[in-house]
């Protein structure tokens, strides 16, 4: 099991989703956050370094089984990706899922899933 986390721009999230319903992944939790990245750290304008504000973000988490983890991802790719790729597109990190329990019927594991 894994726990897929992708931050990607708000703008992005509907056909996240939608590319994410064709690859058959329904369950997604959704947050909006903000955040930095590549993006330049300080600006200088009139003579004063200034520190860019946050950008909002939206973060997408999902867990999957082993053999879901390929198509979520190449879903999240295809579809937050701005034409080949631009500084703010976004990241995906996969992080190992020890355990998963379903709160209404205490199934564990894939199944809980």
């Amino acid at each position: 099991m894994k726990l897929i986390t992708a931050i990607i721009q708000e703008n992005k999230l509907d056909q996240v989703r939608e590319a994410l319903i064709e690859e058959e992944v329904y369950r997604i939790t959704v947050t909006r956050v903000s955040g930095r990245g590549q993006q330049v750290s300080d600006c200088v304008y009139r003579g004063q370094t200034t520190t860019p504000n946050l950008v909002p973000k939206v973060r997408i988490d999902i867990a999957v089984n082993e053999e879901w983890v390929e198509r979520t991802i190449n879903a999240i790719l295809r579809s937050a990706r701005y034409n080949g790729g631009s500084v703010g597109d976004g990241k995906i990190f996969v992080t190992p899922l020890n355990e998963c329990i379903r709160i209404r019927t205490g199934e564990r594991g894939c199944e809980a899933i």
